[in-house]
């Protein structure tokens, strides 16, 4: 009996101390990014690392407007195949889970707003903003939409409003939401959510949350992962391509700068990343090559500027098409290409009517320029006059060093006097 009241109390004394070793450990990371090639590679990398730690859940806090198709559906394969529970929570409040962010919020295995946020516009269209043509659309959004009903059905949530948020663009509120069985619950906070969230069992995996009173984890997006994003601009993208074949151009034809070429250099390579990243067009992208060809063209050629006009829109109309089939947000700015247009058409005009000037003015130097010079004589047939050694004859005898003036150019001959 001792014994056993002995292993008894020994026990007890152990229960505490394993309670403690089993807190729950919870990874929060915050996504309030665009979904690019990017940082979908640092959300798979960060899904992945809760995983490997042995976390009790991973929790992806969602602010996003969208983002590439590719890119999401990489993170909802991530999502679906993790043997750690997967919450969303759109947070903090004024957050919104939009476009692609739906995909990501119904592929959870728990899905939770926070308060004044909202969810849904998910209609797939061009990255000008418009709708995508008929039949092309009708394929898309069939797509679209028949994903998004299949990850809301699996999870138990409203594939209805799923299908409407694809083909109408449908957005709804966190109460909304709620209402309409979109989402799970509605927490004020991200401790709240993970108390409420305790001992649930999701579906359709089967995941049984340990998540009450858990440590959380919190993690967010770099620098490096940041302004690898940022790059990711079309804006920007563009302006590095022409600062690269700017500075690539002036290296080949003043070989030897090495600043200008180095520069180049390091825009072209940044800005074929963001190629490489992005669909671009080829058409537009040739487009832009043909109008930098007509300008250096038209600097050697005479035109009377037509080449330089047709430079411009050759340019204008590349970069405005370069990403067209990019989807939201991945949109050129009008406004930009059109600064970059007039800018470019500036500067070139005024490059071109200064080397006119150049070529029109008299030449300033000749032998016509001589006369009235002064030199030095080397010898009885040789002076020396601006640098240059020159045959002379002068009616009076020369003697070396002495100073004279030119009258006259007679062919390459000088004719002078001493001074």
């Amino acid at each position: 009996m001792r014994k056993l009241l002995t292993a008894l109390f020994l026990l007890a004394l152990a229960v505490p101390g394993h309670a403690a070793a089993a807190t729950p450990r919870v990874l929060a990371i915050h996504f309030t990014q665009d979904v690019n090639p990017v940082t979908q590679s640092w959300l798979n990398n960060q899904l992945g690392r809760a995983e490997s730690g042995h976390y009790d859940a991973a929790v992806i806090v969602l602010d996003t407007p969208g983002g590439l198709e590719e890119s999401m559906r990489k993170i909802v394969q991530k999502q679906l195949s993790l043997k750690v529970p997967v919450i969303v929570y759109v947070a903090p409040s004024g957050a919104r889970a939009a476009s692609a962010g739906v995909w990501i919020a119904q592929a959870a295995d728990l899905l939770a707003m926070a308060p004044e946020t909202n969810i849904g516009s998910s209609t797939p269209i061009q990255g000008n903003g418009q709708n995508i043509g008929s039949d092309l659309r009708r394929k898309e959004v069939n797509d679209a939409a028949a994903s998004l009903r299949g990850l809301a059905k699996s999870h138990g949530r409203n594939a209805e409003w799923a299908d409407s948020a694809v083909r109408v663009a449908s957005n709804l509120t966190a109460v909304e939401a709620k209402q309409k069985n979109v989402i799970d619950m509605i927490a004020a906070s991200l401790p709240g959510l993970l108390d409420r969230a305790d001992g649930m069992k999701t579906v359709p995996r089967g995941f049984v949350l340990h998540t009450k009173d858990a440590q959380i984890t919190n993690v967010s997006p770099g620098f490096f992962t940041r302004f690898l994003s940022t790059l990711i601009d079309p804006n920007i993208i563009s302006l590095l391509f022409l600062a690269g074949i700017v500075g690539l151009g002036f290296e080949l034809f003043h070989p030897g700068a090495v600043i200008p070429g180095a520069f180049g250099a390091i825009c072209m390579i940044t800005a074929l990343f963001g190629f490489s990243v992005l669909p671009v067009s080829w058409g537009g992208l040739l487009l832009v090559l043909l109008g930098v060809a007509l300008l250096v063209i038209d600097a050697h050629v005479t035109s009377h500027g037509a080449l330089t006009v047709s430079g411009l829109v050759a340019m204008a109309i590349g970069l405005i098409t370069l990403f067209h089939n990019a989807p939201a947000p991945y949109h050129e700015n009008i406004w930009l290409v059109v600064t970059i247009t007039v800018v470019v058409g500036a500067f070139w005009a005024l490059a071109m009517s200064k080397a006119i000037s150049v070529r029109r003015r008299p030449a300033a130097v000749g032998p016509h320029q001589i006369v009235g010079m002064e030199g030095v004589v080397r010898d009885d047939r040789h002076v020396f006059v601006r640098g240059e050694l020159w045959q002379a004859e002068s009616e009076q005898p020369l003697r070396i060093g002495q100073l004279v003036r030119v009258d006259a150019v007679h062919g390459l001959t000088l004719a002078v006097t001493p001074e």
